[in-house]
């Protein structure tokens, strides 16, 4: 009998649901998320996708004995609703409220914190260690989309656990997609599974063959064997690759079909070692604008259920500047776009139509595509790296070893620097100062508008050394807040006689109001506009030099950021830092996320003004 979602005891009350009132669950489901997620914003297209596989896993597993790990965690929505958090969907991803990931602290069911992609078999092997150790029972089951499956993590991963032999089941959730449609090899491979219905129909009768012997000579058995792997090295259609590794391979099977679902996870969990699963789903099923713009409804603000159209129309973000940057550069041929399954996402779409040659999107493999991009550069060419702060972290050796060591030129453009909201503690690009500071021969800006961004971009193409620019997600300000152009110097924008506030990129237009707000109170402080990181700018330790109290603004954490560094290499002078924390930031409302870190400029006035006037 179907009910209302919110009168269900999940996840018990699916172990006694027939496959038709699970198929209709599904729909259930599907019309819930979709009106959830056009209020709140959220991971939409990747969820409705998985809604059968999460299904079929608690009705088949039994949650939290048997352990669930979700690559990202972006597609954990379902499981979510099935393990009791139906009412945390009001205020999902809000401040205050339910994750958009998995979070342990969150509830039992969720096995492992998740937020970056490739960790989920790693993480699984992990735990599967632990439970044999022990001499505990109970199944491990990592789940991982197909996108997830080209970084590195996962190979590796794969690689140990055909090796140990563990009792490992991998769910291969495959939609063609990451954010972006996948790419590479591993991709093409996969699409040809996707369409060999012959290839398991001929596995499943090979092997009704040879149990129907009853007793067959080793030296016919390898005969057999060998047929066998011929037979599949021939077609390319089979998971040799993963049979290769030492997996056994089940699928490839429709992972929206419920029936099929339970059938083949019933069978994984008769399988002795390690088993992956290929299961083909459409990202976004059941919507038709998910269905035709996966990408756009892979994390998604509020929308309109009707039309799937978006209900904040804010300007132009800092993406569509540096794309549009990107278009009008890309006029030089030396010039090259490089990144990590997000062309669209960061704005590299109209590049991509311009310079077809020119731009190499290397799946979600991030310290692969700073490994190319340092090949290219000792080529001659001028390789622009556009990766999300959070995630450029996992190629932090490349960086320092690849690009940094030679001294190449290599360009990062790194999108979605500082607070970034609802995404939360994975997502959150606070910490690439304080990695970037240390390595030699790197140069770090940081924009204080989409001007000054365009202008940046320019300028590091003229430099023969690494350049990092860092800018934050959301609407870009389109007039010059700096008041000239930048070239590699920074600016003061406003002039003052009792303090100076030094702001990093976009923390400007926060300076700039607190500015006002203390002059209101009679106290008047200079601002300038610190767009030039590092190396530090000898301009400004003359200026800490002079006297004034000097007060340093960025959002970055403090622990080896610009103030703490900029602080150290003052000898003379007072310098205080206002940062964020150094802690990891929990989701919620990118205002009141600055609000509570103190650098809101309603605080970073008050602030000034109580240390300017001795007050604790």
């Amino acid at each position: 009998m179907i009910k209302d979602l919110k009168d269900y005891d999940f996840p018990g009350d699916l172990k006694n649901m027939s496959e038709r009132d699970l198929s209709l669950l599904a729909v259930q489901i599907r019309e819930f998320l979709i009106d959830s997620v056009s209020v709140t914003g959220g991971h939409l297209a990747s969820n409705l996708g998985a809604v059968e596989i999460s299904i079929g896993l608690h009705k088949v597993f039994n949650s939290p004995e048997d352990r669930i790990i979700w690559d990202v965690g972006h597609q954990s929505y379902v499981h979510k609703i099935l393990t009791g958090r139906i009412d945390g969907f009001r205020d999902l991803r809000q401040t205050g409220g339910m994750s958009g990931f998995p979070k342990r602290c969150e509830s039992d069911h969720d096995a492992y914190d998740t937020g970056h992609s490739s960790t989920s078999i790693g993480a699984a092997m992990g735990i599967a260690s632990a439970r044999d150790i022990k001499g505990e029972d109970f199944n491990v089951i990592a789940v991982i989309g197909d996108g997830s499956l080209t970084g590195g993590p996962a190979f590796e991963a794969l690689n140990n656990l055909g090796d140990s032999g563990s009792k490992v089941i991998v769910i291969l959730n495959d939609n063609g997609m990451s954010i972006s449609a996948n790419k590479g090899g591993l991709s093409r491979h996969l699409g040809r599974l996707r369409s060999s219905e012959g290839y398991r129909i001929l596995k499943e009768e090979t092997k009704k063959f040879l149990e129907s012997i009853p007793r067959i000579g080793p030296g016919m058995k390898n005969a057999v064997g060998n047929a066998k792997d011929r037979v599949k090295y021939a077609l390319i259609s089979g998971g040799v690759i993963f049979e290769e590794m030492g997996l056994t391979y089940l699928g490839p099977v429709d992972g929206n079909d419920i029936s099929e679902v339970i059938t083949v996870l019933e069978q994984a969990k008769r399988v002795a070692g390690p088993v992956i699963i290929h299961m083909m789903t459409k990202k976004g099923k059941g919507y038709r604008p998910a269905e035709q713009a996966p990408d756009v409804f892979h994390g998604i603000g509020p929308f309109d259920r009707e039309t799937g159209k978006p209900l904040r129309s804010g300007g132009k973000s800092y993406s569509a500047v540096f794309g549009e940057t990107m278009a009008e550069i890309g006029q030089d041929p030396r010039v090259t776009a490089i990144t990590a399954a997000m062309q669209g996402a960061t704005g590299l779409s109209r590049f991509a139509e311009m310079y077809p040659d020119r731009i190499f999107d290397v799946g979600i493999a991030e310290a692969h595509a700073v490994i190319f991009a340092a090949g290219q550069a000792v080529q001659g060419l001028r390789p622009v790296v556009a990766i999300y702060s959070t995630f450029l972290q996992r190629a932090y050796d490349e960086i320092m070893e690849d690009v940094c060591l030679q001294n190449l030129p290599v360009v990062f453009a790194i999108d979605r620097a500082g607070i970034v909201g609802q995404d939360g503690e994975t997502h959150h690009g606070i910490f690439d100062i304080s990695y970037l500071l240390p390595m030699p021969n790197m140069r770090v800006f940081a924009p204080c508008d989409g001007v000054q961004l365009a202008e940046m971009l320019k300028y590091a193409l003229t430099l023969d050394c690494p350049c990092a620019i860092r800018y934050p997600r959301g609407s870009a300000i389109t007039e010059s807040l700096a008041g000239q152009p930048f070239r590699g110097m920074n600016i003061t924008v406003r002039d003052g006689k009792d303090a100076v506030i030094m702001a990093v990129g976009t923390t400007l237009s926060r300076a700039l109001a607190a500015s006002d707000l203390l002059a209101g109170k009679g106290i008047s402080c200079a601002v300038v506009n610190v767009g030039a990181v590092e190396p530090h700018d000898p301009y400004l330790i003359e200026i800490a030099a002079g006297g004034l109290p000097v007060f340093t603004v960025e959002d970055n954490v403090i622990e080896g950021g610009f103030g703490a560094s900029f602080k150290a290499a003052c000898t003379d002078g007072r310098v205080t830092v206002f940062a964020l924390p150094d802690k990891f930031i929990r989701h919620g409302d990118t205002e009141t996320l600055f609000r509570e870190s103190g650098l809101d400029p309603e605080s970073i006035a008050e602030r000034i003004r109580t240390a300017l006037e001795g007050k604790n």
